[in-house]
């Protein structure tokens, strides 16, 4: 009996230390998969960007934004109300800087929490996250990216 009992335990211990090997074969697999992204996306996985909203034109806009690989978060958001609020990547405040950026979708001026994906855009090439009245051609709020 104690024959038996001595070889299971080696055989436990033996399929334990295989599997703890194994276990290596997915963090190179992660860095290979990590070496073939883009760079762009290398540095947004490891480095989120945030900001701060402050109104501008007049308006009220308050909360922050962050960006990350997943999308653009905002916490803590309110805007003052508007017919046609949508969120956008940019590289400034103005309307030239909105129409070049890239629109991420409606926004909620009175939803505290609210998430937007990236559709395709290249986070790194993007400095502002701007609150933009469509209708009316107005930024509302921006929260400069760092």
């Amino acid at each position: 009996m104690r024959k038996i009992g001595f070889a299971g335990v080696v055989l436990v211990a033996l399929s334990f230390t295989l599997t703890a090997c194994g276990g290596s074969d997915s963090k190179d697999s992660s860095s290979k998969a990590a070496a073939s992204m883009p760079a762009s996306q290398q540095a947004m996985k490891s480095a989120d960007k945030t900001g701060m909203f402050a109104g501008l034109n007049g308006k009220k806009v308050t909360g922050s934004a962050k960006v990350g690989a997943s999308g653009v978060t905002l916490s803590g958001f309110s805007s003052d109300e508007g017919p046609d609020l949508h969120v956008y990547l940019t590289n400034g405040t103005d309307e030239a800087a909105v129409s070049a950026g890239k629109q991420l979708g409606a926004v909620k001026f009175d939803e505290k929490s609210q998430m937007f994906a990236l559709n395709g855009a290249d986070a790194a090439m993007y400095s502002t996250v701007v609150i933009h009245c469509d209708k009316a051609k107005a930024v509302f709020g921006a929260a400069k990216l760092s």
